[in-house]
């Protein structure tokens, strides 16, 4: 008999409660959590199956230096003096622009980003790559412009709302929000409520939805337009909730007057009918929308994301129960204007960062560019964009430019082995950690995973990976010995030295995450465990007032009280609470109204009709069907599975295909065939389903992984082209042209 750990999944942002076994070091036994208030005993196969992310044959033990064509083993200060000394010389010669950092602690480790983020500052430079901006910086520049923060993106209120309204997500299987599948077939099953999917493919929740609309791939915009049109004719919108909570309505009004809603929903390949009642039903019930990749990554990515904000607002729907939400925050993940002249913008593709995160889509472009100010020394920790990112050879051909190319990781990724130093990090079950995902209302929920395995070798927590780096690059001011000697005795001595020592070092305020680390890390036996409690500390205004509705005491002891509540619990607590009835308190605006004008949208939105749409969706002879390029589903987890016997005996990765489109090409069910796109070919396995629309194919994500030196499945990001991309950076996975040949 082993023993027991309460802990999380770190395979999706769900992050649901696990209980997890473990004997002999190893994680034998895992199931669900039900004293988790989040996920109240739900878990997907993903997280029953964690064993296979914590224990593969690629796991890194020790650092290493590629020498020649080989990588050889070194010692952790070998690798931290040679690894600084070559980012002090890069930076020093070529300017903070020659530094980069791809990270941010990913599906479940995010500890890491406050001491990464902070390396990078420390060298002058602004460039962060995350994967927030390779799915959704369109969606949370909108959010910029309309709510007054990127960070303010809103989430259906599930659990009181009448109508959900889906556009392009299958929560049937890529879950997004807390028990997605049980909070899906409970919505199907009630006579009193009802699910509408809109997706192309017969998806496993449009399989259970109350209607469903096949729309034709590409034409969301065309779609949200005209829903917005009809409900605009028939008088349906709610007039007073936009007199009072809205603003700039009247300046956009005219886009959607004399559109031609027939001939858009004939385009969609849609019933004008059974449109134009979905349009009445959203407009009349307590109804709420959640849209996902199908639009983050499709045509017209940022102004789907815009039309949805003016569906939702003319109908009254945002910042009501049982609408959508803006959900509570325990971290915001940031706000960067791009029309603040400090801002940053890339030099080779004038791109600007959402969130303070650049899209990984121009980073090959700007490292193979030939301006003196290019990439030179990129910084990769706990991401795969050889994997995980678009266009796979640009990346490779890029990767090879860099003249430092640096990947902590728990494993030998396809990017680490691309590497000339790779250091070896802790696991998310090695290390204390935890993420900040906002998806749960009203409560704000938190949970800080501790290490419940033993690592083998010698892997640091990857906030202390920064650190060692920031410190031998100098970037950490001295911290006086009574500081260490604080941080052994209580909290309360150390809060009280730490002030005294930032009031006669003004350099620590701007590097207070490594202050921490070298010194109540220490003590604590964790640099993330004493960024949580930093954090806490500083806790805003809004996270008091939410703790104090979830039952914490105000004042100044808050931030230890809570720190040491998440500790004692380590099944995850309620950290706090909005306020339902003043959930339009969170819009930030100059008006505090939600600003439905947003003139850099305009003139695409004017531009979207039938005779446009049909000109722009016209195939190419040489690519005459179109491939999803992803696709969540039970048997991928983006990269964090290396190991794919976790997949044995199911057909984890193949290209779907209609029944109609095989039989024209002479395929068969279960043969290879190649998949050609501008970017490239790959070769997969037929699976001919039903489920699949005519002219539209399916491959996911997360294959292609080479593991103990096999290649597994298709890598879909070999098929598609890193420019193939909209004005935010967001890659157009979703509608890329292809053809397919049997083998």
């Amino acid at each position: 008999m082993g023993t027991i750990f309460k802990t999380g999944c770190v395979l999706c942002a769900q992050n649901c409660g696990l209980e997890v076994e473990v004997e002999g070091n190893r994680i034998i036994k895992v199931k669900a959590d039900k004293s988790n208030v989040k996920s109240e005993g739900y878990v997907c196969r993903k997280g029953m199956n964690i064993a296979y992310h914590q224990h593969n044959a690629d796991r890194l033990k020790y650092p290493l230096k590629k020498v020649g064509d080989k990588f050889e083993r070194i010692s952790w200060d070998q690798a931290i003096d040679e690894i600084s000394s070559k980012l002090k010389s890069i930076v020093g010669q070529y300017g903070p622009r020659s530094f980069a950092y791809m990270g941010g602690g990913g599906q479940g480790c995010h500890f890491e980003a406050a001491f990464g983020v902070r390396l990078m500052r420390g060298l002058g430079s602004q460039y962060m790559y995350t994967a927030l901006s390779q799915e959704f910086s369109g969606a949370f520049w909108v959010c910029g412009r309309t709510h007054g923060r990127q960070y303010l993106h809103d989430q259906p209120d599930v659990n009181n709302t009448d109508l959900l309204l889906v556009f392009g997500w299958n929560g049937m299987q890529s879950h997004q929000i807390p028990q997605a599948p049980r909070q899906l077939q409970r919505l199907s099953k009630d006579p009193n409520k009802m699910l509408i999917v809109i997706d192309p493919r017969l998806s496993e929740t449009a399989k259970i939805a109350d209607i469903h609309l096949p729309i034709r791939p590409g034409t969301d915009a065309l779609l949200l337009k005209a829903f917005i049109s009809i409900i605009l004719k028939e008088g349906w919108e709610n007039k007073t909730y936009m007199e009072n909570h809205t603003s700039g309505f009247e300046k956009i009004k005219s886009y959607f007057q004399n559109f031609d809603v027939r001939a858009a929903v004939q385009t969609c390949e849609l019933n004008f009918d059974q449109v134009r009642e979905i349009s009445r039903l959203y407009a009349t019930r307590k109804s709420s929308l959640r849209y996902d990749l199908g639009i983050f990554m499709g045509r017209h990515s940022g102004l789907n994301s815009y039309l949805i904000v003016i569906l939702q607002a003319i109908c009254g729907r945002l910042c009501v129960p049982g609408g959508n939400v803006i959900n509570g925050h325990m971290m915001s993940f940031g706000h960067s204007d791009e029309r603040d002249p400090k801002i940053w913008r890339t030099m080779t593709t004038n791109s600007f960062p959402v969130c303070g995160s650049f899209p990984p889509n121009v980073m090959p472009e700007e490292i193979l560019s030939d301006h003196p100010e290019r990439l030179r020394a990129v910084l990769v920790t706990g991401v795969n964009p050889l994997r995980s990112y678009a266009d796979t050879t640009a990346y490779e051909k890029a990767f090879s430019h860099l003249d430092l190319l640096v990947t902590a990781e728990i494993a030998m990724t396809e990017t680490a082995a691309l590497s000339h130093y790779i250091l070896p990090s802790r696991s998310g079950y090695e290390s204390w950690d935890g993420t900040f995902f906002p998806f749960t209302y009203p409560g704000i929920f938190f949970q800080m995973r501790r290490p419940i395995v033993e690592p083998e070798g010698e892997p640091l927590e990857l906030g202390e990976i920064h650190l060692r780096l920031a410190d031998k690059l100098g970037l950490i001011p001295p911290i006086p010995d009574s500081l260490y000697q604080a941080a052994q005795e209580s909290h309360a001595v150390f809060t009280q030295a730490l002030m005294e020592y930032a009031m006669t070092e003004p350099k620590s305020i701007k590097v207070m995450p490594f202050i921490l680390g070298k010194t109540l890390g220490k003590a604590l036996g964790s640099v993330h465990l004493a960024a949580l409690w930093g954090l806490l500390q500083i806790a805003p205004q809004s996270l008091q007032e939410d703790a104090a509705r979830a039952g914490f005491n105000p004042g100044a002891t808050l931030g230890e009280e809570i720190f040491q509540k998440i500790v004692d619990h380590p099944e995850g607590i309620w950290v706090g609470k909005v306020d339902p009835e003043k959930n339009f308190q969170e819009i930030k605006t100059e008006d505090r109204k939600i600003n439905l004008h947003i003139p850099e949208l305009l003139d695409e939105l004017q531009s979207i009709n039938a005779a446009s749409e049909e000109v722009a969706l016209k195939m190419d002879v040489k690519f005459p069907l179109v491939l999803m390029a992803g696709r969540h589903i039970s048997m991928n987890a983006n990269t964090l599975m290396r190991n794919p016997v976790w997949n044995e005996g199911k057909r984890a990765c193949t290209l779907a295909m209609h029944p109609d489109d095989a039989a024209a090409l002479n395929l068969k069910d279960g043969q290879q065939v190649r998949v050609t796109t501008q970017a490239g070919s790959e070769e997969t396995e037929l699976e001919i389903t039903d489920t699949a629309r005519k002219g539209h194919v399916v491959i996911p994500h997360g294959f292609g992984l080479v593991y103990n030196g096999v290649k597994y499945g298709a890598n879909v990001n070999r098929l598609t082209k890193n420019t193939h991309r909209d004005h935010f950076g967001t890659p157009i996975h979703r509608y890329v042209p292809c053809r397919v040949e049997g083998i």
